[in-house]
């Protein structure tokens, strides 16, 4: 039990991220607790502590009397002089206490307090080591991977959380794989740290961005907004408050040298940067490129764009899987609608009007439709299902439906 106590006693020393008062003051705590279990009282006993070589005295003091009341603090003449004749009655009489002196259960509760205590601080100083750093980029070694999230060591073996909803989609992890990612929160649940990572959050993208562009990180180059559909498609909005530097140029880099490392971080993920602008007409268009806009109505009451497109603009503005517009809707605030220019005017001979399916499609429905800009057969067939629910608002069975309808008048032709 003694060199069980000693071996942990040398754990608690071999700590790097606890000073030495606090080393000393917690050793001196555990020890002086025991003690007062075992005397009723550890107010006349010296504790040293030595850090360096990882042990320990403890000495009680004892005042020498000629009659003994408190055997604890007093002893009396006649006893030490069996062992120091030289003592005399009011001085006080040094004894080491030994190790073995505290017994088993006692040398078990010491080492039990140290160990209860070496958690506490360890758990302690890992929350507030994370606690600030918060929004910074982390990387580290995958420990675990399990369905529902990976289990991530930093450089200390400290174990931190990536939960699958923090992932991008096309992230795959075993053990053993290095991972970049941004924490997002330090938590303490039922006194147990929790650093949360992230792959998925905006911020991540930033930080990428602060790493791989330098005016970035000096501050010549603001970025003033980052939106993202995690591993498909993401807009970042920049401003330079030097006008001999290109912000979007900065952030690309010569032939792509600086995004296409972001790029390849994301999964492939598809990045637009964007030159801010606070003229909410102008911030859209450039949201909406490469399509290019025909008309444009600002309702700011409603905090909602009217658009108005060329045919062959429509998949364009809208994007795969609604990314481009959602993104662009995200990124000024503003509810888009995008139309076909001319309303009701038609470039494929071959294709129908929705409207002419009034008697077998619901107005409302058509109406929904419309609003997102498909205003023929042939648009609504062009998209995803899940995309159209998505942006129309409507149930998968009922899109079903209408695409079941639209389909058998070509295959009927």
């Amino acid at each position: 039990m003694e060199v069980n106590l000693i071996s942990t006693f040398a754990e608690f020393k071999e700590l790097k991220n606890i000073d030495r008062a606090t080393m000393m003051s917690v050793l001196e705590d555990i020890f002086r607790t025991q003690l007062a279990r075992m005397y009723g009282d550890a107010d006349n006993f010296d504790i040293i502590i030595n850090i360096d070589k990882g042990d320990f005295e403890i000495w009680r003091n004892r005042t020498v009397v000629e009659t003994v009341e408190d055997p604890n603090k007093e002893i009396s003449l006649e006893e030490v002089q069996k062992i120091d004749d030289s003592y005399e009655i009011g001085e006080e009489y040094p004894e080491e206490v030994s190790l073995a002196s505290f017994g088993r259960r006692g040398i078990l509760n010491l080492r039990q307090n140290l160990s209860s205590r070496i958690t506490d601080i360890e758990k302690a100083n890992l929350y507030n080591k994370y606690r600030e750093k918060v929004g910074d980029i982390l990387v580290g070694e995958v420990y675990q991977a399990w369905k529902k999230e990976v289990l991530v060591m930093d450089e200390d073996g400290n174990e931190l959380v990536l939960p699958k909803s923090e992932q991008i989609p096309s992230d795959f992890f075993r053990k053993g794989d290095t991972v970049k990612a941004v924490i997002i929160s330090a938590e303490l649940k039922n006194n147990n740290p929790i650093i949360t990572l992230s792959r998925t959050s905006n911020l991540f993208l930033e930080r990428l961005f602060e790493q791989e562009v330098p005016e970035i990180f000096d501050g010549l180059i603001t970025i003033k907004k980052v939106v993202r559909m995690p591993g498909e498609r993401a807009k970042v909005a920049v401003e330079s408050y030097d006008e001999r530097i290109d912000p979007v140029g900065a952030c690309v880099g010569v032939k792509g040298s600086r995004i296409h490392g972001i790029v390849r971080e994301l999964r492939g993920e598809n990045i637009d940067i964007i030159n801010w602008t606070s003229n909410t007409q102008l911030l859209v268009q450039r949201a909406l490129s490469p399509a290019k806009i025909s008309s444009i109505q600002i309702d700011e009451e409603h905090k909602s764009i009217h658009i108005d497109l060329e045919s062959s603009e429509l998949a364009l503005a809208i994007g795969k899987n609604g990314s481009n517009i959602l993104l662009a809707e995200q990124l000024s605030g503003y509810k888009i609608d995008v139309y076909r220019l001319g309303g009701e005017a038609m470039e494929d001979e071959e294709d129908v009007m929705l409207d002419d399916f009034a008697d077998e499609i619901d107005q409302w429905i058509i109406d929904a439709l419309k609003k997102i800009g498909c205003d023929t057969a042939k648009s609504v067939l062009a998209l995803p299902t899940d995309e159209i629910m998505q942006r129309a608002d409507l149930e998968e069975e009922t899109v079903l439906d209408v695409q079941r309808i639209l389909r058998a008048e070509f295959e009927n032709n």
